[in-house]
């Protein structure tokens, strides 16, 4: 992930195409030691693409992984007319929690 942030840096800096040495250069200012190997690797696989190709290609991979908002959000709604009508209540027991935490003697910048 360093490699990569680095890369993004110096295009974000302005450098349109960073070698592998201005990728070393600049983690190496920063303390951070780069492995010459995954430096090249990096460089070969984003050789001659944009900044705004690599997030779409990003984009475009997350929108695949399933992340099972869908099951919990269906099963949320089955049960949501029950829990609409206790909602209130609630929402009336945790004003009052925070009513009385409000004053405790003493203030932050007494």
């Amino acid at each position: 992930m360093k490699y990569l942030a680095a890369y993004l840096l110096l295009t974000a800096g302005g450098k349109a195409n960073p070698s592998a040495e201005d990728v070393k250069g600049l983690l190496s200012s920063v303390g951070v030691e780069a492995e010459a190997e995954r430096v090249s690797a990096l460089i070969a696989a984003l050789k001659d693409k944009s900044v705004a190709e690599l997030i779409a290609e990003g984009q475009e991979k997350l929108a695949s992984v399933p992340t099972g908002g869908a099951a919990v959000a269906a099963g949320g709604a089955a049960a949501g007319g029950a829990a609409a009508a206790d909602a209130p209540a609630e929402e009336e027991k945790e004003e009052e929690k925070e009513e009385s935490d409000d004053d405790m003697g003493f203030g932050l910048f007494d």
